[in-house]
């Protein structure tokens, strides 16, 4: 596969906390693309490097070895600046708490991002962003005013109105009923459609994972193997695996260059920081 047809690619991405006598690891010697057009899954247990991954990949965590690209630009190259424009522009974020601003319309928390980089778009390219998600109706309600499925939608539509080559979601469903759950996650899957855009998330929900193309597994920092077209009860059944450390059944195949194998020690640092714009 081109790297041109990747829309995220880490390339022997090392990342090492220091936190005392003893290095934690983060990644290591990750090499893993997310091709345009998909949708991908990632989980593993506790401490496996989920959220480090899915922060590298956004910029917000400085590595240690190895390279970032996002839509062809090598993140290591970039000044602040330049990185949070490339993130405002080519990176979409979801998060567990929505991040929207409770002073604000659904309408107006679309378009703030658009607005904080100096654009004032027409109220017909905002509605129609809702109407992209269902929420048509809804575009004067502030966040209080909607439930939390209606919430996560108008995070969705903020995150997807810059248009950018990946978005990446961090537990999306973490804080949704089934229903409102299922509803977001099929609205990923639409996304992930679009031969312009990947999507990537962070999950513990093996029926979540059932909604993706593949899914990848981290252990230790380390990919641990993968699963295409994945049913929620072989990645109930992986996961299990993983958590009594039993070896994954096969090598790690991620749709890039080299995947990467197991080994090392390393819990994660958190959930990905709330980038809003």
């Amino acid at each position: 596969m081109n790297a041109t047809d990747l829309a995220v690619e880490l390339r022997s991405v090392r990342r090492t906390y220091r936190r005392g006598p003893e290095p934690v690891i983060g990644l290591d010697d990750v090499t893993i693309g997310f091709p345009f057009g998909t949708f991908t899954a990632v989980m593993g247990p506790s401490g496996s490097g989920k959220s480090t991954l899915l922060r590298s990949a956004a910029g917000l965590e400085a590595i240690d070895g190895g390279e970032v690209r996002v839509d062809g630009t090598v993140l290591g190259g970039l000044r602040d600046k330049e990185l949070t424009v490339l993130r405002r522009e080519r990176i979409g974020f979801v998060f567990q708490s929505f991040n929207l601003l409770p002073a604000l319309t659904a309408a107006q928390n679309v378009a703030l991002p658009a607005r904080l980089s100096g654009r004032r778009p027409a109220p017909a390219e905002v509605t129609a962003a809702l109407a992209a998600v269902g929420l048509a109706d809804r575009a004067g309600h502030r966040p209080a005013e909607l439930s939390g499925g209606q919430q996560q939608r108008v995070a969705i539509a903020r995150a997807l109105f810059a248009r950018p080559a990946v978005l990446l979601a961090d537990e999306p469903t973490g804080a949704l009923d089934s229903t409102s759950g299922r509803e977001v996650l099929a609205l990923l899957r639409g996304t992930a459609d679009d031969p312009g855009r990947a999507v990537v998330m962070v999950t513990h929900d093996p029926v979540a994972a059932s909604y993706a193309d593949r899914v990848l597994f981290l252990r230790d920092g380390r990919l641990a193997g993968s699963l295409e077209r994945p049913t929620a009860e072989q990645v109930a059944a992986r996961m299990t695996a993983l958590e009594a450390g039993s070896p994954t059944a096969d090598s790690p195949d991620a749709g890039s260059p080299a995947a990467g194998s197991p080994a090392a020690g390393s819990p994660e640092a958190g959930s990905l920081e709330a980038v809003a714009c």
